[in-house]
């Protein structure tokens, strides 16, 4: 990771021990994961080096996993998802043992909880975020295009509690999402009208949350999730 930072032009001793310091201490567990990081002020004085700088450091680190930000509260330690499944099984076992069935059980108890923190705090860019992703998602001429910004929707609406809990949940749940048996169900359930009735939930989602309407907003969702839930194990309908 740090060799990323080297690449993005940080040379000031301070820069680098900066870098070393929080990804050696991180990675290792001597900084817990959850824990809230010093401000940039005080590093910038305590590693003798510019606050430009160790915002660099900080969006290299956060590129990697190894810290989330969020607005009003701060910077926390942080874990990548790859990272998170090595510790699990040594191979990512497992999320290699997480069936598609386990995964929209426990996206149907933990999601609909995200709506009443985004009403709370959300920003304009965390809107304009899932507007770019509703957009790209109906535009997507693939499965797998529109699944990467189905997925990306889902981690805008997680980035957007300000809450680094859900996004590392979110994360785990992502990768789940990339394992063969998911993309088969996801193929196999996806037809036209259902990939409709998803757009169409989408956006009912985004218009409640933007209306900081969370009771609407959380319904939509747990809808929208139930009938996921449904379509990856019901064979859509043949003539």
């Amino acid at each position: 990771m740090t060799s990323d930072v080297i690449e993005l032009g940080l040379r000031s001793p301070g820069a680098q021990a900066l870098a070393n310091y929080l990804y050696t201490e991180i990675s290792s567990g001597r900084i817990p994961v959850g824990v809230k990081l010093p401000a940039e002020r005080e590093l910038s004085q305590r590693f003798n080096t510019s606050r430009g700088s160790v915002r660099r450091v900080l969006a290299a680190l956060r590129d990697s996993g190894w810290i989330t930000q969020s607005v009003g509260s701060g910077t926390f330690a942080a874990r990548p998802a790859h990272e998170v499944s090595a510790d699990a099984g040594g191979h990512g076992l497992f999320l290699d043992q997480t069936s598609p069935a386990e995964l929209m059980e426990a996206r149907l108890l933990i999601e609909p909880l995200m709506p009443a923190l985004i009403v709370r705090h959300a920003t304009r860019s965390d809107f304009a975020r899932m507007h770019e992703c509703l957009v790209n998602g109906e535009q997507a001429q693939t499965v797998e295009d529109f699944e990467f910004w189905d997925g990306e929707l889902h981690q805008a609406l997680a980035k957007a509690t300000h809450n680094h809990f859900f996004l590392q949940v979110l994360a785990l749940s992502n990768r789940v999402r990339q394992q063969g048996d998911w993309g088969r169900l996801k193929r196999n359930s996806l037809t036209p009208e259902r990939r409709t009735e998803y757009e169409h939930q989408h956006r009912a989602i985004v218009t409640a949350l933007e209306d900081r309407d969370a009771e609407s907003a959380r319904t939509a969702l747990v809808g929208h999730l139930a009938q996921i839930q449904r379509n990856l194990f019901e064979p859509p309908a043949t003539e």
